[in-house]
């Protein structure tokens, strides 16, 4: 099909659905048909792409015959509704809500990391035989992406017992609105003005709030238990021993992690987990202390640090021995939390489908 394909987008006014347009055709992802799909109160709304301008739709039924690839970037009740409506209608869908992504039928994916599983789906049988469930691939959260990158070479070689995490979440995973709060937030501070929270629970500028979703009786948020869930599924390690602390920080782009880990098997030096990092697809290792090199969202060009914003790899550093526990390590990554932690995933989920087209 070297006409290229009749594509979807749901969500395509929102930060991630913007993004995945801009790599849909950086990418030049075989579009030969693009609809549009937003709110009732975006409708009409015109969008560029590929040199033509795109008026978006509103979700109604019937609204996917024809598609032949569907990408969700909306909330998690839009999903519910629509995504077994676009794979019914024939398409195949490719998710970044948390609706089905812990459907023991639906895969979850990061193709670096689990591929395999969608290249043995597609090849399964004739795709106009597979069920609508077996047409939907999910990307999982924009904390359990880029942590399963890492951790894959690491579990493959030595194992892993236990992995403790705290994130440093920027306002972009809250969305556009969380973003321009966090930049009338910080005006309003050199102003002296009265800051007004509505995004989150508190003032964002100049503050870190440890809070990401709803809280759950044990104490965790809802954040922090699909970090763990997502995980566990993505490696294939459903007792995997994961701790999670999720705080959200006054930054526009990138998502920052803080791992320790407790390796099955014990290593001889340091540098054998930095060769593992240094081979494994879709990660860049930036670690050279000391001239100030580790991963970070922004720097400027005399840094000698790549950013992080607008990249596509999932960058890591400050790797070392934990002395504290057997066999520990400890390590700091960052990455564009709307390119791999979604829209970038979902695009390379959606390279993945159409192979299985021709």
């Amino acid at each position: 099909m070297s006409e290229g394909f009749r594509v979807g987008v749901v969500g395509a006014t929102g930060a991630v659905g913007r993004e995945l347009l801009g790599i849909l055709e950086s990418r030049r992802f075989p579009v030969k048909e693009l609809v549009l799909f937003a709110s009732s109160r975006s409708e009409g709304r015109s969008i560029s792409w590929g040199g033509k301008a795109h008026r978006c739709q509103a979700l109604k039924k019937g609204c996917f015959e024809g598609r032949q690839i569907v990408f969700f970037d909306a909330s998690d009740s839009v999903s519910k509704e629509w995504v077994p409506q676009a794979a019914q209608s024939g398409a195949w869908v490719v998710d970044n809500s948390a609706t089905f992504r812990l459907e023991e039928d639906i895969l979850l994916i990061v193709p670096e990391v689990n591929g395999i599983l969608l290249q043995n789906q597609l090849q399964s049988q004739p795709m106009n035989l597979l069920s609508w469930r077996k047409r939907v691939v999910t990307g999982p959260n924009c904390v359990a992406a880029p942590l399963a990158v890492v951790l894959k070479p690491i579990l493959d070689r030595w194992g892993l017992k236990r992995v403790v995490l705290s994130t440093y979440q920027s306002t972009s995973g809250a969305g556009s609105a969380a973003m321009e709060e966090l930049s009338k937030q910080t005006v309003g501070m050199f102003n002296q003005s009265i800051l007004a929270a509505k995004v989150f629970p508190h003032q964002i500028a100049f503050n870190c709030i440890p809070h990401i979703g709803g809280f759950k009786p044990d104490g965790a948020t809802s954040e922090e238990l699909k970090v763990i869930d997502e995980t566990r599924k993505l490696l294939a390690s459903p007792g995997l021993r994961i701790s999670v602390t999720a705080i959200r920080v006054p930054t526009f782009s990138c998502h920052g992690e803080s791992v320790n880990l407790e390796l099955e098997k014990p290593y001889d030096q340091i540098e054998q987990v930095r060769e593992a990092l240094q081979g494994q697809a879709g990660l860049i290792v930036q670690d050279d202390p000391k001239k100030n090199i580790y991963p970070m969202g922004l720097a400027s060009s005399d840094d000698g640090v790549e950013s992080s914003t607008g990249r596509d790899a999932v960058y890591v550093g400050r790797i070392r021995r934990d002395p504290s526990v057997e066999s520990g390590v400890n390590l700091w990554l960052v990455s564009d939390n709307l390119r791999k932690g979604a829209a970038l995933n979902a695009v390379q989920l959606g390279e993945a489908v159409i192979k299985a087209f021709h």
